[in-house]
């Protein structure tokens, strides 16, 4: 029972690694042109978010920027909010580790976006106002769906915040020198400041401007890797090769061991994008559904230029940074941790000037991707809950804007403290977990109650609850908790990923259970479909429904 309490405590906090955690950084001196930068960076985000609080009146201001955001806004928008630290350091640190099997995450994390743009950024614009349950419930019951919805919703953004808050206060701890408990309450009374007063308007310019600050960064150190080589990719991997003592890097094979996890792992990543509650949220920021299709066109262009930059850069780490004693401890391994191999590499091609702003960007980056999984949850529980559930579409607005905030302090406060209760914590499986609960639950309800007009109420949600419980269930039963954190001597789930099996089991779910269900609730269900294509493919009705 006791191993059991220890796991629960551990999968509700993490790491923002993907593959590599962050590991327990040891406080190093004051790194001052960080914190020059960083103030900097809080400075102008804080004028922002006065700036928005006087355009956030309402709880259509709050949720969706009052749908006034730009297709190229949004794209940029999305772009910093998905580009994460995860993205940034993490899968920098895996392709150091691995070399080309760490593409699996670049790769996994930008094929979802044709999903969103062929299959859903329009009909979810169409159809919802605040958020993805606006459109998953749109022809059924309203509570079950909507309560579903949250509870998912609340799954995805706990994992996904603690392993934000955890990497956040490890970062800070090891480039600013604070101690670990003031950086992760840093983290969170900024993050409460941008989402409490300003809203989605604050929420969306501080990842545009966290957006560009970060493509900026990584591409000058791109450049900078690749000057010494006279841009030459070859000349690169080559003296890779010569620094690892083996062509093995220039393969796969070193991460993932096995075609069945990799196919899993990529399965989660790619349709767990199409699932992801706060990014589902930003496709009503904008106008209308052209703007949603631009916004995807947008963002899918910067995150892949993004992803290539990446693999230069953790290639650049193996040569500049691998081969420097000074960036590495008595036993070989980076100091501060595998996942600092983008910093080092950082302050090895532009100096400390560069690497105090890289590490303010690496906060920023942290930062922005806080406050839209806050505001994502925030909104799954006054708006789903609070308004459409418990008081079935008759809240107050005031009410239910004062819930929204109310729901941020708490979120807030639990990141706050079970970030500094788990820093000792290291869980490399916390974010794609996120991503495998989102590929579960959320987007096999949303594909099927959009597509497939047998689709019933009972089974949206025994499907979707299948999923995500399939898909938690089977991650505490694979080697990552069962063998490395329970210390049992063997997995009894061998794979490192659920998502090809707790994503076939939830559509298997949703259709088995529509098919048989034979309730008057049902019949209304398969009735309202063809009101819903029409609505979803043209956008006739959106318009007045969704006016803010």
């Amino acid at each position: 029972m006791k191993r059991w309490l220890v796991a629960s405590a551990i999968i509700c906090t993490g790491t923002a690694a993907s593959a590599h955690v962050v590991g327990p950084a040891v406080q190093q001196a004051t790194n001052w042109t960080a914190i020059a930068m960083f103030a900097a960076f809080v400075v102008a985000t804080l004028g922002i978010t006065r700036w928005a609080a006087g355009k956030t009146r309402t709880a259509a201001d709050f949720y969706t920027a009052g749908g006034g955001i730009t297709g190229f806004q949004n794209g940029l928008a999305i772009a910093g909010d998905y580009m994460s630290a995860a993205s940034f350091l993490g899968i920098s640190a895996q392709i150091y580790a691995d070399g080309y099997d760490g593409l699996i995450y670049s790769i996994g994390f930008l094929v979802g976006w044709p999903i969103l743009l062929f299959l859903m950024a329009e009909r979810l614009r169409n159809l919802g106002r605040f958020t993805f349950a606006d459109v998953a419930s749109f022809r059924f019951a309203q509570g079950p769906v909507r309560s579903f919805a949250a509870i998912s919703t609340l799954a995805v953004v706990l994992f996904y915040l603690i392993a934000q808050m955890v990497g956040a206060g490890q970062l800070i701890k090891l480039l600013f020198g604070l101690p670990y408990p003031y950086a992760v309450g840093i983290v969170g009374v900024l993050m409460t400041c941008y989402v409490l007063f300003g809203g989605m308007t604050a929420t969306t310019w501080v990842q545009i401007v966290k957006a560009a600050l970060l493509l900026g960064a990584a591409s000058f150190i791109a450049i900078a890797v690749l000057w010494r080589f006279d841009f030459s990719p070859e000349a690169l991997f080559a003296r890779a090769v010569e620094v690892k003592g083996s062509s093995a890097i220039m393969g796969p094979g070193g991460f993932i061991k096995d075609p069945i996890s990799a196919i899993s792992l990529g399965m989660a990543l790619m349709f767990g994008t199409a699932g992801l509650p706060h990014i589902l949220m930003r496709f009503f920021t904008v106008p209308d559904a052209k703007a949603a299709r631009t916004s995807v066109l947008w963002a899918t262009g910067w995150i892949g230029y993004f992803y290539c930059l990446t693999f230069i850069i953790g290639f650049g780490a193996i040569v500049l940074v691998a081969t420097d004693p000074g960036f590495l401890e008595a036993d070989g391994a980076l100091r501060g941790g595998s996942n600092m191999a983008a910093i080092h590499l950082a302050q090895a091609v532009g100096g400390n000037l560069f690497l105090g702003f890289i590490s303010a960007v690496a906060f920023a980056t942290i930062l922005a991707v806080v406050a839209g999984l806050t505001l994502s949850g925030a909104s799954a529980v006054s708006h789903d809950l609070y308004a459409s559930v418990f008081k079935r579409g008759a809240a107050d607005t005031a009410k239910e804007l004062r819930v929204s905030r109310i729901t941020v302090l708490v979120l807030a406060v639990i990141a706050i403290a079970l970030g500094i209760a788990f820093e000792k914590q290291n869980v490399a499986f916390m974010v794609s977990l996120a991503f495998a609960l989102a590929a579960s639950g959320n987007f096999p309800v949303l594909l099927l109650s959009l597509l497939w007009s047998g689709c019933t109420t009972r089974g949206v949600v025994a499907g979707g609850l299948a999923g995500v419980v399939l898909a938690f269930v089977l991650t505490v039963l694979s080697p990552a908790v069962w063998v490395k954190v329970l210390g049992y001597p063997d997995a009894i789930f061998p794979y490192g990923s659920p998502a090809i099996f707790s994503m076939p089991v939830a559509f298997f779910v949703i259709w088995l259970v529509s098919v048989t269900d034979r309730s008057g609730r049902a019949a209304v269900d398969r009735a309202g479909f063809a009101a819903q294509q029409v609505r979803q493919e043209t956008g006739i009705g959106a318009a007045g429904a969704s006016a803010h």
